[in-house]
């Protein structure tokens, strides 16, 4: 080693491979090839110790046009060091206190950053994270909506770490009676955003939207509010009179809609349908699984009334479907399938605004229960539900198919039987 005579500046950018010192424990490291470094030495509990003050100035680095951020000069490493003697006389060790600082630093950063996390970026995470394994479209946007209509208003831009239980409850007592099952929705939606924050470590402590122990005891639970409505049906002993009704009608609207009734079907199982899903030959619908509500594929059986449906509309299936993937119930707009409010307001043109299209599954239900022998699995299968009864689901492997092929016949039978036949019809009042 160089003994220590002070250095210059020419000196830092001349000197050749070696250490130089500048004097009070500073010292210039030149290594081959010309890297240049400057060195602060102190002894800390009788041990020597090393830090590092950064890249010292070279002819390299003045012919590549380097800026003084990117070198410490001569001047500035002096400066640099005669603050860390500072320290060592304090009793202080500067590479113990520069890796604290460094540590202070990356937690303030990310206390920074979690501040910046609000509810509202949480929630887009979210739904990017989850939404993909959504089968359903109208879910997604659901959620979305709920969250924007009752949840951002109060928590939308506040840190997700700072959302409390003020914020929550600001969201759901003005909802919670008025609209308990979409208060219901809500809650939920936003304890799943925190619970997600909180694994992402955005947010510490409990869910301020948990229902047991928390908001379950801030909030009656739904059960107490109100009796839960069902979708309005009509009665099984009705159903021949509003068909004869129904089928004096024309328009897509009431194809479907009869169609639906027929196969005792989901609205947007119905409205779904494609050409390709039909076999008229073997007189089987069947359901995509993506389409289904249990997520499982579902066969139909098709009784001749439904064929008789079908086979009406295929004048109306596009001339270059030839892959079938047209819709059965077409709508006004290309592409796209009919809509279920053109099934509501065929309903209130016939004056039975009362009634939901899909309400006629539980006529359908009842009529199966009362005025038939079928096992309940067969109908239970044949409005595709999913069985309660783990253990049974498990060991059940078929779907019934042909004692449903026969409930449908015996149902689109009863659906025919003139209206006179049932004593406690009631009159369907034409739509004038």
């Amino acid at each position: 080693m160089r003994k220590a005579a002070g250095l210059t500046a020419l000196t830092v950018k001349s000197a050749k491979p070696g250490r130089y010192g500048d004097g009070n424990g500073l010292y210039l490291l030149v290594r081959e090839g010309g890297a240049r470094w400057w060195l602060f030495r102190y002894h800390v509990n009788g041990k020597m110790r090393e830090m590092g003050l950064g890249a010292a100035p070279s002819p390299a680095s003045a012919e590549k046009g380097a800026t003084d951020r990117e070198t410490v000069t001569l001047a500035d490493a002096r400066e640099k060091a005669k603050a860390l003697r500072e320290i060592v006389r304090a009793g202080g060790d500067p590479l113990a206190q520069r890796d604290a600082d460094a540590k202070a630093a990356s937690a303030a950063a990310q206390h920074a950053a979690v501040k910046a996390m609000t509810f509202r970026n949480v929630a887009k995470a979210y739904l990017a994270a989850h939404e993909a394994g959504w089968r359903n479209p109208k879910h997604r946007a659901q959620w979305r909506a709920t969250l924007d209509a009752y949840a951002m208003p109060h928590m939308g831009d506040l840190p997700v770490a700072d959302v409390m239980t003020g914020h929550v409850m600001a969201a759901l007592e003005p909802i919670w009676t008025a609209k308990p099952e979409t208060a219901t929705r809500v809650r939920g939606r936003i304890e799943a955003v925190l619970d997600y924050a909180a694994a992402r470590g955005w947010r510490t402590g409990e869910n301020p939207a948990r229902w047991r122990g928390h908001v379950a005891n801030l909030l009656p639970a739904r059960g107490r509010l109100a009796r839960v409505v069902h979708h309005a049906a009509l009665p099984w002993e009705d159903i021949a009179a509003f068909l004869t009704d129904l089928r004096g009608r024309a328009g897509m609207g009431a194809r479907a809609l009869d169609f639906t009734i027929l196969t005792a079907s989901r609205t947007n199982e119905a409205l779904g349908a494609r050409w390709q899903e039909i076999d008229l030959a073997e007189g089987v619908w069947t359901v995509p699984a993506e389409r289904m509500k249990a997520g499982r594929e579902h066969r139909v059986p098709l009784s001749d009334t439904a064929l008789a449906i079908l086979r009406a509309l295929l004048p109306l299936r596009p001339a270059d479907d030839d892959k079938g993937a047209a819709f059965v119930f077409p709508g006004a707009r290309k592409g796209r399938p009919l809509s279920g409010m053109a099934m509501l307001m065929l309903l209130r043109r016939m004056e039975r605004g009362d009634l939901t299209a899909h309400g006629f599954r539980s006529s359908f239900r009842d009529w199966a229960a009362e005025r038939t022998s079928y096992a309940r699995e067969v109908a239970e299968e044949a409005l595709a539900h999913t069985l309660r009864d783990k253990t049974e689901a498990a060991y059940r492997r078929g779907d019934l198919f042909e004692k449903r092929r026969r409930l449908m016949d015996d149902w689109a039978a009863f659906c025919a039987k003139p209206a006179a036949e049932g004593a406690t019809v009631t009159p369907i009042r034409s739509a004038g």
